[in-house]
């Protein structure tokens, strides 16, 4: 079957602001395909109005109405869709899907870029914000402040764009980063950093008892405030209206990244859609139908998957991320959990929406760093951010959570 390539990935962008713009995505389909291409939308910060999915197992039409921005790099965001559709085989500009041309893609190389600087408040917002920019993605990251003033970013990053590794590339992140910290800036300083190097950089600090009962716990405390969950979430499934699939229906609160929370979930259960629809009404209340099959074609029957397979749905819409603000001995600190797919990949953009809530505070971080925990048998990206006592302490610690949490829901 040939397809242009040109068809791959088709966006028209919409002539007004306020309009929607369609995204369409045309090829072969594959297990967790959705999640792949919600990440990247949400990555580009889009937020999913609409969507239509449909495919017979071996090909995939999907729909995408998108409300963005005026910065969106339209261009840069079909070449990063195309990378997650499945490969092809190219003669004579018709592109043929060949299986046998799937591989495993290595790791990405590793980087270690150390910014030294003077303090200012927003500073490691404003650093995020030029890194997400140019596509770095930072996988771990220690900041601290010197007793005389003095900032030390220590990130851990990988390109997007594998071209770190060349001076030009180099010199245009310092560049950059100069651009927005001007004179703060003392030293900057990038290098590809050894497995050994990188190892020990992930080996993961002890959580407090508390936070690993409560904070990170699977379920939902009953007694959570409710300003830090999405509201109500209603899922049921059916199987009495497709002989071949279970129906799935979902009804609950928009937030931002959605879709990319649902299409995960199943992704992690290895469940294929056959067809999908999802659509925001009115108030921001969300309905979502999706036809779904197991792995091996068959509807789910099964009482106790259908069970755990709902709860789990339910627990990641009502609480796609886990937001605390603890004691740390005499200090304060700020917690957020953000569960990792089974493929290792996490959600995008939490430590930039983190420091962007803090900037608005007006909070100063003192020091932060980012490590995986093992949970159970999850594995969560934990963002530690130990906040300045002296600027932050007139803050109460329940405007800093509901603040941090609907930056990252997007209800800002």
């Amino acid at each position: 079957m040939g397809i242009l390539h040109d068809d791959v990935v088709i966006i028209r962008q919409s002539e007004k602001e306020r309009d929607l713009s369609i995204i369409t995505v045309n090829c072969p389909d594959k297990t967790g395909l959705g999640c792949d291409l919600c990440r990247i939308i949400l990555f580009f910060g889009l937020n999913i109005v609409k969507g239509d999915l449909s495919t017979d197992g071996k090909w995939c039409y999907i729909v995408f109405w998108v409300a963005g921005n005026s910065s969106t790099r339209w261009d840069l965001l079909k070449k990063r869709l195309l990378g997650v559709c499945p490969s092809f085989y190219s003669a004579s500009g018709i592109l043929y899907y060949r299986p046998e041309l799937q591989q495993t893609p290595r790791p990405p190389d590793v980087f270690l870029l150390k910014l030294c600087c003077h303090d200012r408040r927003g500073l490691l917002h404003n650093v995020t914000e030029v890194l997400c920019e140019l596509e770095l993605t930072i996988k771990k990251v220690k900041v601290s402040t010197t007793p005389d003033g003095r900032v030390i970013d220590l990130f851990f990053v990988t390109d997007t764009r594998e071209l770190l590794h060349t001076n030009k590339r180099k010199e245009d992140t310092y560049d950059h980063l100069k651009a927005v910290m001007g004179d703060v800036m003392i030293s900057c300083d990038i290098e590809m950093v050894g497995p050994e190097i990188t190892a020990c950089s992930q080996e993961s600090s002890l959580l407090p008892t508390t936070i690993t009962d409560d904070m990170l716990h699977l379920e939902i405390p009953d007694e959570l405030p409710n300003s830090l969950t999405s509201s109500s979430v209603s899922v049921t499934m059916d199987n009495s209206l497709s002989p071949a699939h279970t129906l799935v229906q979902i009804a609950c609160r928009d937030h931002k990244g959605l879709l990319y929370d649902i299409m995960r979930t199943l992704k992690d259960y290895n469940i294929k859609i056959s067809y999908g629809r999802f659509m925001i009404k009115q108030r921001r209340n969300c309905e979502i139908d999706l036809f779904i099959v197991q792995a091996d074609g068959k509807k789910l029957v099964d009482t106790k998957i259908q069970r755990a397979l709902s709860s789990h749905l339910e627990v990641e819409l009502l609480r796609p991320l886990r937001v605390a603000v603890v004691s740390r001995g005499p200090d304060t600190e700020l917690l957020v959990a953000n569960p990792v797919e089974l493929s290792g990949k996490g959600r995008p953009l939490v430590f930039h929406d983190i420091t962007l809530a803090l900037k608005m505070l007006k909070s100063c971080i003192f020091s932060a760093e980012i490590r995986r925990h093992m949970i159970g048998d999850r594995e969560f990206e934990v963002y530690r951010v130990l906040l300045d006592e002296g600027e932050s302490l007139s803050i109460p610690r329940g405007k800093i959570e509901e603040a941090v949490w609907n930056v990252l829901m997007g209800w800002d």
